[in-house]
């Protein structure tokens, strides 16, 4: 298996919190994440030079995370043909609706996935699917995590079953 690596960016270091989820399934599959804080609106250049040379630093994928306006990763897809994978952060605003729509609802040629508000370990988890395209190895990872998933679900049925009888 090859080593890859996932650039997660978050607008605000208050967002770590919620993006630890997708640094830490990253890290679970092997997968080398790298975090940093950028701004669309306050370090645009930077945002825009790091997304640029993000495929010629051995990045597979680019997770976006942002609350309120959220146009990090629009502004990041902008800049690369990487996937971006868009994290809506809930601020105390509008419940992160508004950070939801701005990351969903980019214009035609510049896609960006979005997942759930809050929704970072789906984030690392499709990062995960992404590089699974092309490695097998990475594909067994994601099986035997969701094959853990579907016992745990099991073994609390189970439980369950137990205290109602």
């Amino acid at each position: 298996m090859a080593n890859y690596k996932v650039a997660v960016i978050m607008g605000s270091d208050s967002d770590l919190p919620t993006v630890k989820g997708a640094i830490t399934v990253l890290q679970e599959l092997g997968i080398e994440a790298e975090a940093h804080i950028m701004s669309a609106h306050r370090t645009p250049s930077q945002a825009s030079a790091f997304a640029s040379q993000a495929r010629e630093k051995g990045f597979s994928a680019i997770i976006a995370a942002a609350g309120k306006a959220a146009h990090l990763a629009g502004v990041l897809a902008a800049h690369t043909t990487l996937p971006v994978i868009g994290v809506p952060i809930k601020s105390s605003t509008l419940d992160g609706l508004d950070a939801l729509l701005s990351t969903v609802q980019m214009p035609s040629g510049i896609p960006v996935a979005t997942v759930a508000i809050d929704g970072a370990k789906n984030a690392g988890l499709l990062a995960a699917q992404i590089i699974a395209v092309h490695d097998g190895e990475m594909a067994k990872k994601l099986d035997a995590m969701r094959q853990k998933m579907e016992q745990e679900v099991l073994e609390k049925d189970s439980k369950l079953a137990e205290q109602l009888s």
